[in-house]
């Protein structure tokens, strides 16, 4: 136990350093530290460190009443060392202390819970109103919310709207449609659909209607509010030389037709390679079907890597140009490849087979045109090449004149070079089969096709789709069995990658195709004449 005024707030104690009413011993932690002047200099005159030591009524009165605490909470307030004389009285007097202090702080413990705010402004039935009103609800969730301005007195309700004389429209003419079909999608009347079908057919086949063919339309008035409005007039640009007007005139429709003067002249488009051949013509104005052509032809004399971005491209394309302006390019007519201002390749449609032939093939120093093979006619991988080799149906071992490719069912077949077909059907262990002749002794084969894409005796190009990859014959999986003919026999296809094909010309052939390739490279470059 602590006496009243000695030990009570001391250094020995644990609460704190200086007295409840006064300072305790300097220089302790937590007590105020007074600065202690030299010994050898008198000791300054200073006010009072602290109101309670002053000799004021009110401070002496002060000081009583916080002896008189300090002397009650010293003989209340026990500061034990629970760990000693663990059951005694003292022991349980400042048990009891703690846990009283203990309880006082639980009671005191703070309240996390969130404090609701108040509202900034009531809303009262009106202004909620007002709030629903002024929002803004998307128009898909039923939004139907907003001001609304009710009609006055000066708003004339209309049993019915006037309707409008007549309405002008631009029908198209769509891939795979039928004429009366966009007719009447466009507005028009089953009857009149049908006479205006039966008007044009007389002028022009129907299936000569290119899609993308626009119709001009104007439609007259109601003749009641349920029926469809009759045809007026109709105009159409049917043919590149052609425009036909269809018009009622007394009570019926009539057709008139109007030829459009057409010149067709050649016109020469050249230009730098670049880094793309392709777009370096189209910037030129070749269309791209006259580039397409051009790159094909090219490729069978001249390939492209051996194309520098300095040569100059030079094509010549037939082209149409009408009396109202518009023009319309045609069949590429001439292909060449100049470097340096000395020809590469020069190619002229020529023969009536239209082939392109070189200035050398005329003249007979190569023997005729040549022409590279493709690579591969289908895109896919070799699973079997040319020899003898155990048949995987028939079990035995014999020769496999030609090359497999595997490839996925359907896919295309490709003609290795320009010819003919001479034969396209079922060819025993083959299944579908086409046999095509290049000349000069050259002959391929294609077997086990799904479906043949050509007929005995058309002509094909180089590169074009001849059929489809299937499993027709004596075969396990889908596959395109590739063949190879030199003068009847069949050869290993990867010994030859060129065709030569000679031909005789006569001496007023070859000038004459000497002056039509001098007046194609006379032409001025250029769309504009």
């Amino acid at each position: 136990m602590h006496g009243p005024r000695d030990t009570f707030g001391s250094h020995s104690s644990g609460i704190g350093g200086g007295g409840f009413a006064r300072s305790a011993v300097p220089a302790r932690f937590g007590t105020r530290r007074v600065p202690v002047a030299p010994a050898s200099s008198p000791p300054a005159p200073s006010p009072p460190a602290d109101w309670r030591q002053s000799a004021h009524p009110l401070a002496r009165r002060w000081l009583a009443t916080c002896l008189r605490i300090e002397r009650a909470a010293a003989r209340w307030l026990h500061v034990h060392d629970l760990a000693q004389d663990i059951g005694s009285r003292r022991w349980l007097h400042g048990a009891a202390t703690c846990a009283t202090l203990a309880a006082a702080a639980l009671a005191l413990w703070p309240s996390f819970a969130p404090l609701q705010a108040a509202p900034l402004q009531p809303l009262d039935d009106g202004m909620a109103q007002e709030f629903a009103a002024q929002g803004i609800r998307p128009l898909a969730q039923g939004g139907g919310n907003g001001r609304h301005f009710a009609a006055t007195a000066r708003v004339v309700h209309l049993a019915a709207a006037p309707e409008r004389p007549s309405i002008t429209m631009t029908g198209t003419l769509g891939e795979n449609d039928s004429l009366a079909r966009m007719l009447q999608r466009s507005g028009l009347a089953p009857g009149d659909a049908a006479q205006v079908s039966g008007l044009i057919a007389r002028a022009l086949p129907p299936d000569q209607l290119a899609p993308g063919t626009r119709f001009q339309m104007t439609l007259g008035a109601h003749a009641s509010p349920l029926d469809p409005r009759p045809l007026e007039t109709l105009s159409v640009r049917a043919r590149f030389d052609l425009a036909i007007d269809i018009v009622r005139a007394g009570g019926g429709l009539a057709l008139r037709q109007r030829a459009i003067p057409v010149d067709t002249a050649p016109v020469r488009l050249t230009g730098i390679v670049g880094s793309s051949l392709y777009r370096s013509a189209r910037a030129a104005g070749a269309s791209p079907q006259a580039v397409q052509d051009y790159l094909r032809t090219i490729d069978t004399v001249l390939p492209f890597e051996d194309i520098a971005p300095t040569d100059e491209f030079d094509l010549v394309v037939s082209y149409k140009r009408a009396a109202d302006g518009q023009g319309q390019m045609g069949d590429l007519l001439y292909a060449g490849v100049r470097r340096g201002g000395q020809p590469r390749a020069q190619l002229l449609r020529w023969g009536s087979q239209g082939e392109f032939m070189s200035p050398e093939a005329m003249k007979g120093t190569m023997g005729g045109a040549s022409s590279s093979l493709l690579a591969a006619p289908v895109e896919g991988h070799i699973t079997s090449g040319f020899g003898w080799r155990r048949h995987p149906i028939l079990g035995y071992v014999r020769m496999h004149a030609g090359i497999d490719f595997g490839a996925a069912w359907g896919a295309p077949i490709h003609a290795v070079s320009d010819g003919t077909v001479t034969f396209a059907g079922w060819h025993g262990g083959h299944g579908e089969y086409v046999r095509l002749d290049h000349g000069g002794g050259i002959g391929t084969g294609y077997g086990h096709m799904s479906r043949i894409a050509v007929a005995p005796g058309s002509h094909v190009v180089r590169g074009q789709v001849i059929g489809y990859v299937g499993s027709t014959g004596l075969s396990t999986g889908p596959h395109l069995h590739y063949e190879l003919y030199r003068g009847g026999q069949v050869v290993d296809p990867a010994s030859i990658g060129q065709i030569v094909r000679t031909q005789r010309v006569d001496p007023a052939q070859l000038a004459a195709y000497r002056t039509r390739l001098q007046a194609f490279l006379a032409l001025r470059p250029g769309l504009s004449r």
